[in-house]
């Protein structure tokens, strides 16, 4: 127990996000009552009463963390889902990652909804105040108006940010993409056809981004689900985020073999 409060309190120390998962209840007299267990994005310390319910822990745990929510979850003895013999109580230290979407065209509005579902902070920026207004834009926690590359210096960016450009005007995102691909944000889309991707990396290229740079990229943006709709390439755009965060390609489960969810990394 020593060592995970150590553990603990070094990341609070360093702004580490973490988790902390206590398992609270457990049917019967059943053992592993009490165990805990620090959950780390890509590690966790501490078990719990058998390697099934040890991974579903983990694996539930890191995803209340990535969006910054505590409470209790319920398992079966086995990790099993559905069921309610073994209840943990989650308690994450860390803010809600950010979200921001650059362009308050029609499509940014689904986007900034589905963003606030996921648990993002969204932020809506756009240098045109009669576009980005708070009555356009009612789910985003900020509308911001300001040239996209000149609000991006300044912001909070880490590996669980997310940067969508929707701008669809090389005056716009070619500037902010260079500035985006300064940050370490976890995910960096830009919204447009093939061809105004390919116009798009020759600025970036003119401007000194090197293609290893470019290739952090996802344009167009989103998985290839036939999405038209602002609604529908929203959800395109919210599964292409999921898939490359968890490690997944986004095709059907199933087309897939083995297990659903991926192992989480030990300690």
């Amino acid at each position: 127990m020593g060592e995970l409060i150590r553990r603990w309190r070094e990341a609070l120390a360093s702004e580490e996000p973490v988790a902390v998962a206590t398992v609270i209840e457990v049917s019967g007299e059943g053992a592993g009552k009490g165990d805990k267990l620090l959950v780390f994005s890509d590690s966790h310390a501490g078990s719990a009463a058998n390697e099934e319910l040890e991974r579903a822990i983990v694996e539930a745990a890191r995803g209340m963390l990535e969006t910054g929510r505590t409470g209790t979850i319920h398992l079966g003895p086995e990790g099993q889902r559905r069921m309610e013999d073994v209840a943990v109580f989650v308690q994450s230290f860390a803010p809600p990652p950010r979200m921001y979407v650059f362009g308050a065209i029609d499509f940014a509005g689904a986007v900034a909804k589905i963003g606030k579902h996921l648990g993002y902070r969204v932020t809506v920026c756009d240098a045109r105040p009669v576009f980005a207004t708070r009555d356009r834009f009612p789910t985003a926690d900020e509308v911001v108006v300001q040239w996209p590359d000149e609000f991006l210096k300044t912001a909070e960016v880490d590996r669980r940010s997310v940067i969508c450009v929707l701008t669809h005007d090389p005056k716009f995102d070619v500037p902010v993409l260079k500035e985006a691909l300064k940050t370490e944000a976890g995910y960096i889309g830009a919204m447009g056809s093939r061809r105004t991707h390919n116009n798009r990396t020759a600025r970036l290229r003119e401007e000194g981004v090197t293609d290893e740079q470019l290739a952090r990229i996802a344009s167009p943006i989103g998985l290839d689900i036939g999405a038209r709709t602002p609604e529908e390439t929203a959800v395109a755009i919210a599964a292409e985020v999921i898939a490359l965060k968890s490690g997944h390609k986004g095709g059907r489960l199933s087309d897939r073999s083995g297990p659903i969810h991926s192992e989480p990394v030990g300690s």
